[in-house]
């Protein structure tokens, strides 16, 4: 572990941090702060600005007028040759950034000087086996503890004020092919975490640590037919099966080694107290080897925070063929039907539909698509259900000549998504979801496969190539009572950073081009653009201090489009690599 600076001398960098360390000699961050975290506008402690994950800040003094001013104050670089794709959210508290890099490293900096006080290295093993880069998407903060997973599936708990470690516990072995790339949930003063590792067969699971001992609370298994566990008084007792017998959505023993990964984390919503967490593809993606629904894989969950059990579920495609994740997150909303409140959640998934679920019990209300072309489902039944479309499903290499693959066919939206993992945000203000999306489309063939441990369990490869020769990227203003795109703005290369919106009538975003952009929430008109070096592939994040309003953003190109976009990733491989952290503010 590194401490105090790399740029300045020892005796500078000793100052700053002491300063810094006495101005974060408050109480530590509770449960009641995180909750309160999107309308307490002086920091940022959790991941979406909210459990709820809206992405949505109260904070007006940027806006539609006063945003062609924005200035960079300083940028800090992550440094070294670990670069790599960087898609960190930042936090703030008490002065202090605290923020993730590639190669499952910490930071904490001096957020008005982006000065260094602490540096963390997580110690990697040679076998790791991460699927899409070797990126981390944040950190967890609670009491004194900043908390994060790592690549070898950790999850590591460091002093605030030190960066030394406080406790350390395995989630799973990444020999088998886990890993830990979200950032962690914080509810009741549980660490709530989920695992990366579908394309390895692995078994999905949610698991519930206390966050100040690190000891194991629960774990929930997002494969049915396997069993839950819980810790009372130290013992682990069992605690029902996930779903129904098993193997009944599965055939033979596919389902222990079924996927549904829950590689991006989940969000919270408390007045229902309910944790909703999506999960990955079933594996293998050969779904011929695999009839039947498949659950809990390509679905929303809603787990019980307390012990973990799955409330209810929402499958966005049953039967996967196409590795459509239902990893992306399920923001919880309210709106007006009818003179009611309607408690709601909406989605927009990797399939090319936009769900909006109850987000009490799961019912589906509506879904209609996001994108521009859907080739796999004709539309939606009255339970949102997809209706598959005839020859839409690549073909069975049963079907094939003696080792040979299936019959290939061509699908929209590829299988890194309409949407991928890239947060949207929700203005309380103008009630549209800005969702950062993609126009794409991919031939995909099954192959033959058999699972070996630790190795990629796929069975199906592809080709990926753009829908048009201007744009791929699509930042898309949706209504989510109609259906409706209120406004969109085309991008050249893939969208793959968050979204991030604000009072000012204002939403931010990167993309790869490198640029920090700025547009009016209710036109889509473009108002500030600001070029960081490199793309832009993390979520963007604003705070105040001392009467002026701050807004911050990694920087540094990678994550899933270069290794696995094809077609794709010729667009985009003049792009520079990159690490840094930008931090802009008014002009006094």
């Amino acid at each position: 572990m590194k401490k105090f600076g790399r740029s300045t001398g020892f005796a500078v960098s000793t100052l700053v941090a002491a300063m810094s360390f006495a101005g974060m000699a408050q109480a530590g961050i509770t449960d009641k702060d995180i909750l309160a975290d999107q309308m307490t506008t002086d920091d940022v402690v959790s991941n979406g600005l909210g459990p709820r994950g809206q992405r949505y800040s109260p904070l007006d003094k940027l806006n539609t007028e006063t945003v062609k001013e924005l200035r960079p104050v300083w940028s800090f670089s992550f440094g070294g040759e670990k670069q790599r794709g960087q898609e960190s959210q930042p936090m703030v508290k008490d002065g202090v950034m605290y923020v993730t890099g590639s190669y499952s490293r910490v930071f904490a900096i001096d957020a008005k000087t982006g000065d260094e006080l602490w540096e963390y290295n997580a110690r990697l093993p040679d076998g790791i086996m991460p699927c899409c880069d070797v990126i981390n998407r944040g950190v967890a903060l609670y009491g004194d503890l900043v908390i994060f997973g790592t690549l070898d599936a950790k999850l590591v708990a460091l002093n605030k004020d030190t960066g030394k470690v406080v406790w350390k516990k395995k989630v799973a072995d990444y020999k088998e092919g886990y890993s830990l790339t979200a950032a962690p949930l914080v509810v009741k003063g549980k660490i709530i975490t989920g695992v990366s590792g579908g394309e390895f067969g692995v078994v999905g699971k949610v698991e519930a640590y206390d966050a100040v001992t690190g000891d194991i609370v629960w774990t929930r298994p997002t494969v049915e037919g396997h069993m839950g566990y819980i810790w009372k008084d130290g013992k682990k007792v069992e605690n029902g099966i996930s779903g129904g017998k098993p193997g009944e959505t599965w055939p033979g023993d596919l389902w222990k080694t079924g996927g549904a990964a829950t590689w991006l984390g989940g969000t919270y919503d408390p007045e229902t107290d309910l944790m909703f967490f999506g999960t990955g593809n079933p594996a293998p993606w050969n779904s011929h080897l695999r009839p039947g629904d498949n659950l809990f894989s390509s679905s929303r969950l809603a787990i019980d925070p307390d012990t973990g059990k799955i409330v209810w579920h929402f499958q966005t495609t049953p039967h996967d063929g196409w590795d459509f994740d239902g990893v992306n997150e399920l923001i919880s909303f309210d709106y007006e039907d009818g003179g009611k409140t309607v408690k709601a959640a909406a989605t927009a998934d990797r399939n090319g539909f936009f769900y909006v679920l109850n987000r009490e019990n799961g019912d589906f209300i509506r879904g209609f698509p996001f994108v521009d072309k859907i080739t796999w489902a004709e539309g939606l039944d009255e339970n949102g259900r997809p209706i598959f479309k005839e020859g839409g499903r690549p073909g069975n290499p049963a079907d094939a000549k003696e080792g040979k693959k299936g019959e290939s066919v061509m699908s929209a939206p590829s299988f890194l998504g309409g949407k991928n993992w890239m947060p949207m945000a929700y203005s309380q203000d103008t009630e549209l979801f800005y969702v950062p999306s993609n126009e794409w489309a991919m031939d995909i063939w099954n192959e033959p496969v058999s699972y070996k441990k630790g190795a990629a369990y796929l069975g199906a490869g592809f080709t990926i190539r753009p829908m048009n020769d201007d744009y791929i990227g699509v930042l898309r203003a949706i209504d989510p009572k109609t259906g409706k795109e209120a406004w969109r703005y085309e991008n050249y290369a893939p969208l793959w950073g968050g979204v991030l919106t604000t009072k000012g009538n204002l939403v931010f975003t990167g993309n790869p081009e490198g640029y920090l952009m700025a547009f009016d929430a209710k036109t889509g008109e473009m108002l500030y653009k600001f070029n960081t070096g490199s793309g832009i592939v993390g979520s963007p994040i604003t705070w105040e201090d001392d009467g002026e309003q701050f807004v911050s953003v990694v920087s540094g190109w990678g994550g899933a489009v270069p290794l696995w976009g094809g077609e794709v990733a010729k667009r985009v491989k003049h792009l520079n690599q990159g690490g840094s952290v930008w931090t802009f503010k008014l002009p006094k």
